[in-house]
């Protein structure tokens, strides 16, 4: 257990930090989601709207630090082609 008051104050920050960053990850997979539904679907324009929503989402992932950028630009280039292929 943490002693100092530097390091109780770290844990806490820790945990509050890591509950906003869950939450920035579970809200990029659910637009990723949407993504893969649309193009399982067979719908090309849903398909490509979701991809464009999706894709500011992963880019802000990686400006606040909980992706790490090639993931994201390899995340949309994958989901890129799977509509591109419809």
């Amino acid at each position: 257990m943490a002693n100092t008051p530097q390091a109780k104050k770290r844990i806490r920050r820790n945990a509050a930090r890591a509950e906003i960053n869950g939450a920035r990850i579970s809200r990029i997979r659910s637009f990723v989601k949407k993504v893969e539904s649309a193009i399982e679907g067979g719908d090309k324009d849903a398909a490509s709207v979701a991809l464009k929503n999706a894709q500011p989402e992963l880019a802000r992932g990686v400006a606040r630090g909980v992706l790490h950028k090639n993931t994201a630009a390899r995340k949309l280039s994958r989901l890129t082609k799977r509509v591109a292929a419809l």
